[in-house]
């Protein structure tokens, strides 16, 4: 069986004639992308208590959203699982942890990963101290 998300047109064009020229009209092919199981552990405390975190989801240039605010708690999980259909292998999924506060949200850190075809468990140490963990599926 062919991997539309990792063939290239050359490689298919030998075999396929037909099946070539409908996919290599689309120029790239696209996947899925399933994002899940988003916690963090030993997020920082702030001037006003523990953290209150959350996560803003973007792969490539589209934003695919955030999580709900899990309020004080230094070790949140969340609940939300995001899915993309239009992204592409090689792509830079990144992930956004931010401090939600009254007047302004405070940025702890941010993940970036190019995505590969597979399933991964990845850990990404914040900037301002805590790791998010996440699982990812593509392809």
């Amino acid at each position: 069986m062919i991997s539309l998300c990792k063939s290239s047109c050359e490689a298919m064009a030998s075999s396929l004639p037909l099946l070539l020229l409908v996919l290599c009209s689309l120029s790239v092919a696209q996947c899925q992308l399933r994002l899940f199981n988003l916690r963090a552990t030993g997020l920082p405390s702030d001037l006003l208590g523990t953290t209150d975190g959350y996560v803003k989801v973007f792969c490539g240039a589209d934003t695919l959203g955030k999580t709900s605010v899990r309020n004080d708690n230094a070790n949140p999980w969340w609940e939300e699982e995001f899915t993309y259909f239009k992204a592409q292998e090689n792509e830079v999924m990144r992930l956004e942890v931010h401090d939600s506060d009254l007047l302004f949200d405070d940025l702890l850190g941010v993940c970036q990963r190019q995505l590969k075809l597979g399933t991964y468990e990845h850990d990404c140490y914040l900037e301002k101290g805590g790791t998010l963990h996440y699982t990812y599926t593509f392809g």
